[in-house]
Parts: C-alpha cells; sequence; structure tokens
C-alpha cells in the first residue's frame, strides 16, 4: 500500500519534527535514535559519515543554545518502505548568526518505525520576496 503525498509528508514532519525537538535540546542520543544503524550523513562539514558513532560526534559538536526550526517542502514514496523529501532547515546560533539549509532525507521503515536512511545538508540562499 502506497501513502498520498500528504501522507509521506507526514512521515518527514514527525521526524523532523522529533529531530529539531533532540537538535534544540542539544541531544545527540536522541537524534541518533532517529537514524537507521547504516545510516549515510552528511551534514554542513565535508566528512562524509556513516552510522551511530559518527552521527553522535557530528552533533555533539554543535554549540550548545544552537536552534533549528525545520520545515518539509515536499515528499514521495517510491515504494511501501521508502519515503524521500526536501526540507529546509534554519540554525540558529546562541550569538543570532542564521545558518539557512536544504536537506534531502531518505527514511526508511524498520522495526516497525520510520527512521532516517539518508541525510544531507547544504547552505542554501534565503527566500526571495
Amino acid at each position: 500500500m502506497t501513502m498520498t503525498g500528504a501522507e509521506a509528508t507526514d512521515v518527514l514532519t514527525g521526524l523532523l519534527h522529533d529531530w529539531q525537538h533532540a537538535f534544540n535540546a542539544h541531544q545527540p542520543s536522541q537524534m541518533v535514535a532517529l537514524f537507521s544503524r547504516d545510516a549515510h550523513f552528511q551534514g554542513i562539514s565535508p566528512r562524509l559519515r556513516r552510522g551511530p558513532r559518527d552521527i553522535h560526534e557530528y552533533y555533539a559538536r554543535v554549540t550548545r543554545g544552537t536552534t533549528a526550526q525545520a520545515e518539509v517542502l515536499s515528499a514521495a514514496q517510491p515504494s511501501r518502505t521508502i519515503v524521500h523529501g526536501l526540507a529546509e532547515v534554519t540554525f540558529t546560533a546562541p550569538t543570532g548568526d542564521v545558518h539557512l539549509v536544504r536537506l534531502s532525507i531518505v527514511a526508511a521503515q524498520a522495526e516497525g518505525r520510520w527512521l532516517i536512511h539518508q541525510y544531507h545538508a547544504a547552505t542554501r540562499q534565503p527566500r526571495s520576496s
């Protein structure tokens, strides 16, 4: 059974809501729990990462007090157990500096729940008015 576009968006919105909550509370272990054990991860740093230890290390280095606000832009379901999509995230440092990011995410269903299987972040330009 495939989902509608709205249902696929709901999957990514739920995952990013939980990710955002853990990120804003600076809880790297909670963030890692949202990723599959063999997840591929490309943050803003040039190093490619894979798996829980690498992802935890990445998030543990984020300056405390940095917050994220995520918004899903689009989502689709190419198979029964895969959802993918794009999101925009606004990161705000404790200094007030803002960093705009576009995410490409692939989520896979595993053990009865959705987990992030691939995460790719890229710097983006502000939206035009």
